[in-house]
């Protein structure tokens, strides 16, 4: 099939990548020049596992390509996504005004029927939308052509995305023309053989699904730091609170791990968005404003833990910080927990020396050159002459560190830990001063 995919970020690369793979004829279209002659040459704009290599080959046989052409796009493909961003406007809700801008450009150029592919996350009633833009515009230049917007969610991990999308939990699709169901099925045949994955609704139920996905999940995380918190105070350890829970199988152990918040492109973006939907017609989502505002209490935990150490005054510390990006196996740092955290420290008049497998080009490019803030070149690098370590992010190499190395370069030996990698028995016997969450801290 003759695929276009307008937006060429975090989904629509992926998704692009990955139905070229299974055969079909790919258009990749987006309007910044440098970003497209990069990924032409081979060139990633973002670190994800297994993405690389798919993109290179798939180009390199013909059913990948890039352009900042989007007449050519529109005429390529019969099915048009639309992958666009949906920033956070001002107030919360999301900006829609990339998704309308496309579909205005499909508009503008369509000559034959098309099936237009509502990829980005979108407030529900955006398909009613489009559908309007695109109608507005087919008047104006007096045509009469034969269309379709239908909602399909992605559901992508990152740091899992590939494989997210090779192998789908559900492909949901948001349509009521049974002609466009057709197509859609066909397209994702590869995808759906071992067993049916497709779930075909209407629109608004496929826009919302997207929504209450996300926000159910960091209704999870913020849950289980509320109780995490809770641990602390009564003198339990959420370890094995959340073993204890987890093995109901209602209940199940996924994102039920205690930390220092949740972060992304996706959570904090998507339960905002559901708030402010919510608003908008007279409704107060009181647990979503919950799950929100416990987030941003957890992001202080750690510098809590670091101020509280060190008798309120860390003026002149050097921290070593073992992590940048909000979760592993990835590069983006965006609401990341490290950020809340640096820039508390800095207020506070304490430098900090970061290491991150992914992240440190990202953590450049956000903060630039500063002397109160180091990128070292090895997680080892990052302790030497610190007053402590701080970990935000769960990499695999930061699980089993060199102990004796953390006492040796640390002036004082004290972890703290937003992810609870290490077991605070092991650091009592050790030495170490840990502090992790929602559990007692052992000396």
């Amino acid at each position: 099939m003759k695929i276009t995919v307008f937006g060429i970020g975090y989904v629509g690369l992926v998704q692009a990548a990955v139905l070229a793979d299974a055969g079909h004829s790919v258009c990749c279209v987006d309007i910044d020049e440098n970003k497209i002659e990069a990924l032409k040459k081979g060139i990633i704009p973002i670190y994800e596992p297994g993405l690389t290599p798919l993109v290179e080959f798939n180009y390199q046989a013909g059913r990948l390509n890039f352009t900042t052409d989007a007449k050519a796009g529109v005429e390529f493909g019969q099915l048009q996504f639309i992958a666009v961003g949906t920033p956070p406007d001002e107030d919360g809700s999301a900006d829609l005004k990339y998704v309308l801008a496309v579909a205005e450009t499909i508009a503008t150029h369509m000559q034959s029927p098309k099936v237009i592919i509502n990829k980005s996350t979108v407030p529900v009633g955006t398909a009613d939308k489009v559908k309007a833009k695109v109608e507005s515009v087919l008047s104006a230049r007096n045509q009469d052509v034969n269309f379709s917007v239908i909602s399909n969610p992605e559901f992508l991990k990152e740091g899992a995305a590939v494989n997210d999308c090779k192998k789908p939990d559900r492909i949901i699709i948001g349509t009521a023309d049974k002609e466009a169901e057709e197509l859609m099925r066909e397209l994702y045949a590869p995808f759906n053989r071992s067993h049916d994955r497709i779930i075909v609704m209407d629109v608004r139920s496929a826009e919302l699904t997207k929504y209450a996905a996300n926000c159910m999940l960091a209704t999870k995380i913020s849950f289980m730091n509320e109780i995490a918190n809770l641990s602390e105070r009564l003198g339990a350890d959420i370890e094995m609170v959340r073993k204890g829970i987890g093995s109901d199988e209602r209940i199940g152990y996924h994102f039920i791990y205690p930390g220092c918040g949740y972060g992304g492109s996706c959570f904090p973006k998507d339960v905002q968005a559901l708030i402010k939907t919510a608003e908008n017609i007279g409704y107060d989502p009181q647990v979503l404003k919950s799950v929100e505002s416990v987030n941003a209490r957890q992001k202080q935990k750690l510098f809590e833990y670091i101020s509280q150490h060190f008798n309120g005054d860390v003026k002149g510390k050097t921290i070593a910080l073992w992590g940048l990006s909000f979760k592993p196996n990835t590069d983006d740092m965006r609401e990341a927990a490290s950020r809340v955290l640096i820039e508390a420290l800095w207020q506070a008049g304490a430098s900090v020396q970061a290491y991150d497998p992914e992240a440190m080009e990202e953590a450049q490019r956000i903060y630039g050159t500063r002397d109160d803030f180091t990128l070292m070149g090895t997680k080892e690098a990052a302790l030497r002459r610190a007053d402590a370590l701080v970990i935000c992010t769960e990499w695999q190499s930061f699980r089993a560190p060199d102990y004796d190395l953390i006492k040796e370069e640390l002036s004082t030996p004290v972890i703290f830990d937003g992810r609870n990698l290490y077991l605070p028995e092991n650091m009592r016997k050790r030495g170490i001063t840990y502090y992790s969450i929602g559990r007692q801290v052992k000396r």
